[in-house]
């Protein structure tokens, strides 16, 4: 233990074993040990003492729509880095659309980085794209350490991101399972999307009836007949309709290597809450009934959902008009992902240590991401310090969003957090210190 620089202690740390008073010996970036909470600190190292704040693992949140460069000005790595430090997040991992080039070539990846490399202040990794025409450019993404890649079944809202239609979905899947890698799917059924019926205007039943269940889950349902072909590993980004629920759970039992995400605001929000033309709610696809929101939160608490993740998909305030039809879809929040699933989770008595399973260690599990996700020996220091009993009101002037639009203004939310740590060094306690973040690869 001499080479321990610090000591973080705790009466409450939120270790894979269960929530204990503990100090964590940290050496060189990494979790040394996890001590009895009176250890001995070694000669020279530092205490941090954090009295009852709980102590989580950082958070890893695997959707993220940064959209630097090409539309810096809806979110770009400096302020979506910023606000994710001060969400409790310490890796994130970018989407390949919305940014300008689109992640889906080797070269375009290469940009990506590059723009990203001095403006992070948490972790960062990237997705690759699978859209129609890059069939050829799978393996090298793969090759140049993309965590996975990402289709859509249906429109992306941008046309440089096209979507993928059934036999092309089935040879990108079968190209990737050939070597290894993940397909993750924006999964609504475009057959379906377009016969919805669709009104222009305020009204969000509108909206909402123009992105109906059965557009998920016909989606859903192709995706794991194409996944149980090819024995192809294939995760379901955002899931709102609770109908697909059982479909994915029999799957799961089946074999079917599949995984389920879904997000704070379809666990925490609801359609009846809505106001007309407050379009900072509008997503695809949608936040749903108040039933739909219980029976996401059974699906999740049964393992059927694997894990929570922000789904941030930002956009400047001009294109939040108040037409549900054409304003841009896209939740922010990957500040408040944290506290707003600790309000809702804590109201429906589950623990923190659920908190860390669904929106860090499940995350990093599904990344690939070893030496994130969990307070044990040999992972990243890492740390979301947590006042857990505290809360605050929303005001998005004081979020790090670049475009302070949220659907959580005004809401009261519990757990306010403390202080941020990446490996080992405190980068937000209130204020943020320069970018420390680095630049990730799968399997690195």
């Amino acid at each position: 233990m001499s080479d321990v620089s610090l000591v973080l202690r705790s009466t409450r740390v939120i270790t894979p074993e269960g929530a204990r008073a503990a100090s964590i010996a940290v050496a060189d970036g990494r979790i040394a040990a996890v001590l009895p909470y009176d250890a001995r600190v070694p000669p020279g190292s530092r205490l941090a003492d954090l009295g009852d704040d709980a102590v989580l693992p950082g958070l890893v949140d695997t959707h993220v729509h940064v959209n630097d460069p090409g539309r810096a000005e809806w979110e770009g790595f400096w302020t979506a880095t910023r606000a994710a430090a001060a969400g409790g997040i310490t890796t994130l991992l970018d989407m390949p659309l919305n940014s300008l080039p689109p992640t889906t070539t080797a070269a375009h990846l290469r940009t990506k980085r590059a723009v990203a490399r001095t403006k992070a202040h948490v972790d960062v990794g990237f997705w690759g794209g699978a859209v129609p025409d890059n069939l050829k450019d799978l393996r090298p993404l793969h090759d140049a350490g993309v965590f996975g890649f990402k289709s859509f079944l249906s429109p992306s809202g941008v046309d440089e991101f096209p979507e993928l239609d059934q036999a092309q979905l089935g040879r990108a899947l079968a190209e990737i399972t050939g070597f290894g890698g993940l397909l993750i799917v924006h999964a609504e059924d475009p057959h379906e999307l377009s016969a919805a019926p669709r009104r222009s205007g305020p009204a969000y039943a509108d909206f909402l009836a123009s992105r109906p269940r059965a557009a998920e889950n016909t989606a859903i349902t192709t995706l794991i007949a194409q996944a149980r072909r090819l024995d192809a590993r294939v995760h379901v980004l955002h899931l709102s309709s609770s109908d697909a629920l059982p479909l994915i759970a029999e799957a799961k039992r089946d074999g079917v290597r599949i995984t389920v995400e879904s997000c704070p605001h379809f666990l925490t929000l609801t359609a009846e809450d809505v106001p007309d033309g407050a379009t900072e709610f509008k997503c695809c696809p949608p936040i749903r009934e108040a039933a739909n929101r219980d029976a996401l939160w059974q699906g999740l608490i049964d393992g059927t959902i694997d894990c929570v993740v922000s789904d941030h998909s930002p956009c400047t305030t001009d294109l939040k008009t108040s037409d549900f039809a054409t304003a841009w879809g896209g939740i922010s929040s990957l500040q408040l992902g944290l506290p707003a699933i600790w309000t809702e989770a804590h109201r429906r008595g589950r623990p923190l240590e659920d908190i860390v399973r669904w929106m860090s260690t499940a995350p990093a599990a599904l990344a690939g991401l070893t030496r994130k996700g969990a307070i044990e020996a040999g992972r990243d220091a890492d740390f979301a310090v947590l006042a857990p009993d505290e809360t605050f009101t929303v005001d998005p002037a004081r979020l790090h969003h670049r475009n302070q639009v949220t659907a959580y203004a005004g809401r009261t939310l519990y757990g306010v957090v403390r202080s941020t740590w990446l490996r080992g060094t405190r980068i937000y306690d209130g204020a943020l210190t320069e970018p420390t973040g680095r630049l990730l690869e799968r399997n690195n």
